[in-house]
């Protein structure tokens, strides 16, 4: 009776650990946190002085005794200790001026498809150490596809690339389970460090991680614009040694971005060649669907349709596809078995 009465608090969470941005719904609140997967740390005293927003602003411009980092890489986390306090920290925010501080919440996660049982052992214990009481892990593209209301529950063919921060997935998807995927570490973040790259070669200029991701949000397209766009890159002249400011032309950028592009279309294309005839039909007819945040790239759909010749669409709001699939499994439990990849609760 008393749990009934505690549970009335209970906010249930659905959460998109991103290796860019980790994502937050609240059940009956909706989507409340959208911050920058982002710590910063004094390593004097161990204390953590930042996270979100306010520790990626630091990016790049803390003195020696204070780091700020990325807990997760490519979807894996690559901290434990940073990331169980960056994860309670977020559900401490979550539970400010509430009562459901007094009971602990069920959560949903996603996780990258290719995920081992270890990294999801991690994953469970980092928000269970955290404050959930149990906790589901849903591959992404299928956290995706149920945000994005495809039918993934009927026998037809859905597709769907899932673009992240630091790995784009590839899955199809019937019966309420995945039957071909890739999984590749070429995302949004490596769109960043190709910028980078292309400065420091064809400019002789040093870059930051933060002004990379300005140009290609700014400038950054996968196929030829109708009108040209440029836009001041600002770095350290690697000869010099003093700060320096060159225009970068949309056409530069693309440049920059088609490599790794490239081998998305590649394995987009790769995954179609292994999938069974009647789902290609399906696929055929209903078309491809992008979501995460590199479908927000320009022409990034126009360049996918015209490799496969398949009809390509962007989700509605890509960002928050896989947490919109998680707050919508919170409420289907039925479905939320199905899909769930990695159950797990504390033991009472």
């Amino acid at each position: 009776m008393l749990n009934n009465f505690f549970n009335k608090f209970r906010k249930d969470l659905g959460i998109d650990l991103g290796t860019a941005n980790t994502l937050v719904y609240v059940k009956g609140r909706g989507i409340i946190i959208n911050e920058p997967s982002v710590v910063a740390v004094n390593t004097r005293t161990e204390q953590i002085l930042a996270v979100g927003n306010e520790a990626k602003e630091m990016l790049g411009k803390t003195p020696p005794h204070i780091i700020t980092s990325r807990p997760l890489i490519g979807g894996i986390i690559a901290d434990f200790e940073v990331t169980e306090k960056m994860l309670k920290h977020f559900i401490d925010k979550v539970h400010e001026g509430s009562f459901s501080f007094m009971t602990r919440p069920r959560v949903v996660v996603g996780a990258p498809i290719d995920i081992t049982e270890v990294e999801r052992k991690a994953v469970s214990d980092a928000l269970l150490n955290s404050g959930a009481s149990e906790v589901f892990i849903v591959e992404e593209p299928m956290a995706a596809a149920v945000g994005s209301r495809m039918p993934i529950t009927e026998p037809v063919g859905n597709f769907i690339v899932d673009i992240g921060g630091g790995t784009t997935e590839i899955a199809v998807i019937s019966l309420s389970g995945v039957v071909k995927w890739k999984s590749i570490k070429i995302a949004g973040d490596e769109f960043n460090y190709n910028i980078s790259q292309y400065a420091r070669e064809m400019f002789n200029l040093l870059v930051g991680e933060r002004q990379a991701e300005e140009i290609k949000i700014k400038i950054g397209s996968a196929v030829e614009m109708q009108e040209r766009m440029v836009y001041p890159m600002r770095g350290r002249d690697m000869v010099t040694g003093l700060p320096k400011e060159v225009m970068i032309s949309d056409a530069e950028v693309r440049e920059a971005l088609s490599r790794s592009l490239r081998v998305i279309v590649e394995n987009i294309k790769g995954t179609l060649e292994v999938t069974p005839p009647e789902l290609v039909a399906d696929i055929h007819e209903r078309g491809i669907l992008l979501t995460g945040g590199g479908a927000l790239l320009r022409g990034i759909d126009q360049l996918i349709m015209r490799a496969t010749q398949i009809p390509v669409r962007i989700a509605d709001d890509p960002l928050t596809a896989v947490v919109r699939g998680a707050s919508i499994l919170l409420d289907d439990a039925r479905l939320l078995e199905e899909v769930a990849v990695y159950p797990n609760r504390r033991g009472e």
